[in-house]
Parts: structure tokens; C-alpha cells; sequence
């Protein structure tokens, strides 16, 4: 009896680690091995950057503002200095990687939008919302955004120009080379305008190099790239004519040991030319210069049919130079295990954790769990919970200036994270999410002040949480045409800060709502509206309209862009205005040799 109770037993289990077919769609972001986008148990989105998707967009950013939990902070136009917030974080709580490997600038969280990769070089932007670091250490507290380039399948030159209102000059070029294991991409983007107004100039400059080569030994993947952002910022730290000029250099090199384990490096310069008065720049300039070393050895195993094993060590070296905040330097080193056990369209289960050591042999450990069950093959549960922290940027501990003092005793800022959600795939071409999380955060880092004529100071308080609910339909009612509903909705409550007036912290969107239609029509045309209404803390609610249209026949390309086309009149941070209708057009031209 005890004999076919085993049997019995072994044969269900057996059964329900019987594996599906694989899924095609592939991601690497929130997961610490590749697993398909419907099998993830974290919520990762994936927008694709494919060549006719770029005929509809026109920076990075565009395809951000597509998704209600994701808050960009612009500034200025098309990118030229924005901060992102994912589920009510701050912008320094953003973490930002190239091919899994860090962009975000330790002398400031401002800078973490100030991508040097040109739009035509990247294939992918993944997301993943909710606390992060146990995949990749500090900064991961809202989320992370992992830009994803790929080795080009064709040879193939694409050349763009463009221009528009507000004095808007585009230029870029793609040059891609194929040779059996082989692959080259060149790419450079060039953006110019003379502003919607005074001191909002900006001109902005990229340029790349990604080169593939496959040998016995495996995959290398080699990225250069570099870019150059003078802007006029009026009104962006305070009531001042400034200017600034953010430079970047990336270099990265990812080698493939097999199939199970890769090496990386990556290298990252960063300077900042800060003018406060710009008709009067020996008042006060500042010259920041901050570079970043980065290694992994990464490795998964298979210990069984349905159950991977992942492990591997990281270490990072960070310097900051500059004549406000001195010479400052900080070591990191971290290691990480996880366990995933997974049976396709059943159930899954991942647990893992890093150790992250820094400078002064203080340490922050990152747990996290996460686990789906397939109800049916239309409903699929999942929940996690995870921990994550950030330790200050350098101008956190030691800036000053007029407007602005930071604290060198800040402590490390660290959050736990909750979520649970339903999935629901009521046919392939009908789909809805629907996730709720809450997170706690502690020591938030945040800039104060006790009246309008005091200066802001860098600050820890105690207690900060946030509780949301995230829902999306995803609908296809006709052949080439898809229609999405999104909705966020976020209250924070905070402890006393003794009446204090906040700087960044309190500025999220309480509500915000998007409806977006994309669709490949009759003739080549191609097409995408955005309808964003959103309301931020104790502000009105407002809405902006965008529309973009290309056509993909032939080797000539033209396209439009007509952004705020409702001319609505907002601020996404306080005290920075933004430009109002924008109207841009241009046209493409594409030659490539299968």
C-alpha cells in the first residue's frame, strides 16, 4: 500500500512539473535567469524599439510615458534633463542599465535619464516595477529600466532628418554590417533646438558603436557610446538663468563562457558643467567629473528538469571630482544566490538573495521571493516581496550652493516591497493585469526646508509608504490594431517632518491614466495616439495629447509628430514650465542587403 502511495505520488508530482512549450517572448529584467514575459512573476514590462516603432517616437522617454507607474520628471524637451519615478519613488531611486550594467551617475540621481546610447541602437526597453536590488544592488528601490541593444540581422543604412517649431533641428544615421559571426552597429543622433523660451536651448549629441562576434568560446558583445547635452536651465534648481553641459562616455565588453556563464565590464565618465547665472557665470560654476567601474561574473545551472540555480559575484569602484564637493571615492562588492523552480503554464517559485559590502565593511543584505500558480489557462496568481536600499549620491553628502546643502551624515535610504496580482488571458487578443503593492521605506533621503526663505537641505525622515493599485487592458479588435487602458493609483503617508516643506519627495501622481491606440492601417501608414490625464499631490489634474504617423513603404519614409497637440499648460516638477504644442516632421530613408 505505502509502495503505490509513493507511486501515486511521485507520478502527480511528475505530472506537474511536466514542461509547455517554451514561450517566444524572452526577458532577463526581474528575473535572474532569461524566462518568457508570461511566465515572469514580478511585473516587467517590455516595450520593443524596432525600426518602424522609431518611426513613431523620438526619444527614450516617449516610450516610458506609455505606462501609468512610470512617472517622467521632464524638464526639458525630448529628453535633454528628465527624472524618472516608478511607483511614486524618487528619481534616485530609479536604477537605470545598459545591457544589465549601471548608468546611474553617483554624484546625482538627476542624471540617470542622461542615457549616451542613440535611440536606433537599442532594440528593447524592459521594466521592472517594484523594489529591485537583490538583482542588482543600490538605486533599485522603485524599479529598474535595462536598455537592451542587439547584434543587427542585416546590413542596413537608415538616414533621418527632421525639423520643428521651437527652432527643432533632428539629424541621425544607422550604419549596420553583417558578416557571417560578425555584426557592427554605427549610430549617431544629433537633436537642436533654440528653445521654447529664453535659457531653454539645448542641443544634444550621441553616438555609438555595438559590435558582435561569435567564437568557440562563446558570444562578445562590445558597446562604446558617448554623448554631449548643453541646455539653457532656466528655473530647474531654483529661480535662476543657469546652464549646464552633461557629457557621458560608456564602454562595456560582455563575453559568453559557454552557455551558462558570462563575464562583463563596463566603464562610465559623466561630467557636469553647472552655471548658476548664465549671463554671469563667475558667480558660482560648479565642475563635477564622476566615473564608475563595474564587473560581474554571472552563471546559471540546471540541477533538474524544471529547476535553475543562479549565482555570481559583482564589484564596483566610484569616484567623484569636482571643485563644490571635493575628491571622494567608495568601493562596493556584492554576491548573489537564487534558487528558481519552474513548471511552464503551473507554477513557479524563486528565492534569492545579495549580500552587498561598501566602503567602511558596512553591509546591506537584499532578499526576495516570488511565486505565480496557473489557476486556469486564462488566470495566473503571483505575489512577491522583496528589500531594496540606496546608499546617497556624492552631491546627497557634500554639495552647497546658494539654493541647496547636503548632510555628510545621511544614512543608506532601504525599503521593503509588497505585491500581488492576477493576470488574465482571455483570448490572444484580450488580455488584463491587475496588480496591487505597497512599500515601506525608511531613512528617505529627501531635500528640506522650514520657509520659503530658507535653503533646501539634504535630510533622512523616518517613515514613508506607499500603497497603489495597477490595472491595464490590453485589447486587438481589428487585424494590426491594439488598444490599451491603463490606470496607477498611489497614496503615500509619511511621518511628521516638523512641518518641513519638501523639495522632491511629495510630487507623485496620485492618479494617472493613459489610453493609447497603434495601428498599421492601408497604404504603409502607421500610427500611434497617446491620451495621459494624470493629477499629482495636492495639484489639479491635467492632460496631454500626442500623436505620431510614418509611412514604411519604399525606401523614403516621411513622419510626424505632434506632441502636447491640446497645447495644455502643466509642470511635472514645481516651478519648471514645459513646452507647449509641439509639431515636428521628417522624413527617413532606408538601404539594406539581406
Amino acid at each position: 500500500m505505502r509502495r503505490a502511495s509513493r507511486f501515486i505520488l511521485l507520478a502527480a508530482v511528475r505530472c506537474l512539473l511536466a514542461q509547455s512549450p517554451q514561450r517566444e517572448t524572452v526577458v532577463v529584467t526581474g528575473s535572474f535567469e532569461p524566462a518568457p514575459l508570461e511566465e515572469i512573476d514580478r511585473v516587467v514590462r517590455v516595450f520593443a524599439a524596432g525600426k518602424e516603432q522609431l518611426l513613431l517616437t523620438n526619444s527614450f522617454i516617449d516610450f516610458l510615458r506609455l505606462d501609468t507607474s512610470l512617472d517622467v520628471q521632464a524638464r526639458g524637451a525630448n529628453g535633454t534633463q528628465s527624472d524618472l519615478s516608478i511607483r511614486g519613488s524618487g528619481f534616485g531611486q530609479t536604477l537605470v542599465l545598459l545591457n544589465g550594467m549601471r548608468l546611474n551617475d553617483p554624484q546625482s540621481g538627476h542624471h540617470n535619464l542622461d542615457i549616451p546610447l542613440p535611440l536606433d541602437a537599442s532594440s528593447r526597453i524592459e521594466v521592472l516595477k517594484g523594489t529591485g536590488s537583490a538583482y542588482y544592488g543600490s538605486d533599485a528601490i522603485g524599479g529598474a529600466v535595462n536598455l537592451i541593444t542587439q547584434a543587427p540581422e542585416i546590413t542596413e543604412i537608415r538616414l533621418r532628418s527632421a525639423a520643428g517649431n521651437f527652432g527643432v533641428n533632428q539629424e541621425s544615421a544607422s550604419l549596420s554590417y553583417v558578416l557571417r559571426a560578425f555584426t557592427e552597429q554605427l549610430a549617431f543622433a544629433r537633436d537642436f533646438s533654440s528653445g521654447f523660451r529664453a535659457d531653454r536651448d539645448y542641443r544634444n549629441l550621441a553616438l555609438a558603436s555595438i559590435t558582435h562576434v561569435t567564437t568557440r568560446l562563446g558570444a562578445t558583445d562590445v558597446v562604446l557610446a558617448e554623448n554631449d547635452r548643453p541646455f539653457g536651465a532656466d528655473q530647474f534648481y531654483g529661480n535662476f538663468n543657469s546652464w549646464e553641459r552633461t557629457r557621458g562616455w560608456f564602454a562595456s565588453i560582455r563575453q559568453d563562457l559557454g552557455a551558462n556563464t558570462e563575464v562583463d565590464f563596463a566603464y562610465r565618465r559623466h561630467t557636469d558643467l553647472f552655471v548658476l547665472y548664465r549671463d554671469r557665470p563667475a558667480v558660482f560654476t560648479n565642475r563635477h567629473a564622476a566615473e564608475s567601474y563595474e564587473s560581474a561574473v554571472r552563471r546559471h545551472d540546471s540541477v533538474g528538469p524544471n529547476v535553475t540555480i543562479s549565482y555570481g559575484l559583482d564589484g564596483y569602484h566610484e569616484t567623484v571630482a569636482s571643485n563644490n564637493l571635493g575628491y571622494h571615492q567608495r568601493d562596493r562588492g556584492a554576491g548573489y544566490f537564487a534558487i528558481d523552480i519552474r513548471a511552464l503554464r503551473r507554477f513557479s517559485i524563486s528565492v534569492g538573495g545579495r549580500e552587498e559590502v561598501y566602503t567602511g565593511l558596512r553591509r546591506q543584505f537584499s532578499p526576495t521571493v516570488s511565486m505565480g500558480y496557473w489557476l486556469s489557462e486564462h488566470f495566473k496568481l503571483r505575489a512577491s516581496a522583496s528589500r531594496a536600499f540606496r546608499l546617497p549620491s556624492f552631491t546627497d553628502l557634500y554639495y552647497h550652493d546658494p539654493a541647496n546643502v547636503g548632510s555628510p551624515n545621511l544614512r543608506p535610504e532601504s525599503a521593503w516591497g509588497y505585491e500581488a496580482g492576477v493576470d488574465w488571458h482571455a483570448t490572444q487578443k484580450l488580455r488584463g493585469e491587475l496588480t496591487v503593492f505597497h512599500r515601506r521605506e525608511r531613512d528617505v533621503i529627501d531635500y528640506v526646508r522650514a520657509s520659503l526663505n530658507d535653503v533646501y537641505r539634504a535630510t533622512n525622515f523616518d517613515r514613508l509608504n506607499f500603497t497603489g493599485v495597477e490595472a491595464a487592458l490590453i485589447s486587438q479588435p481589428f487585424q494590426n490594431h491594439q488598444v490599451e487602458f491603463r490606470y496607477t493609483g498611489l497614496t503615500g503617508a509619511h511621518s511628521a517632518i516638523g512641518g518641513y516643506i519638501s523639495k522632491y519627495v511629495f510630487n507623485y501622481p496620485t492618479h494617472s491614466g493613459v489610453v493609447s491606440w497603434q495601428a498599421t492601417l492601408p497604404h504603409g501608414i502607421i500610427a500611434r495616439t497617446r491620451v495621459d490625464v494624470l493629477q499629482r499631490i495636492a495639484r489639479e489634474p491635467y492632460g496631454v495629447w500626442d500623436v505620431y504617423a510614418a509611412s514604411t513603404r519604399g525606401h523614403l519614409h516621411p513622419f510626424l509628430q505632434l506632441t502636447n497637440l491640446s497645447a495644455t499648460r502643466y509642470v511635472e516638477i514645481l516651478g519648471v514650465t514645459t513646452p507647449g504644442r509641439g509639431i515636428v516632421g521628417g522624413v527617413e530613408a532606408t538601404f539594406s542587403k539581406k
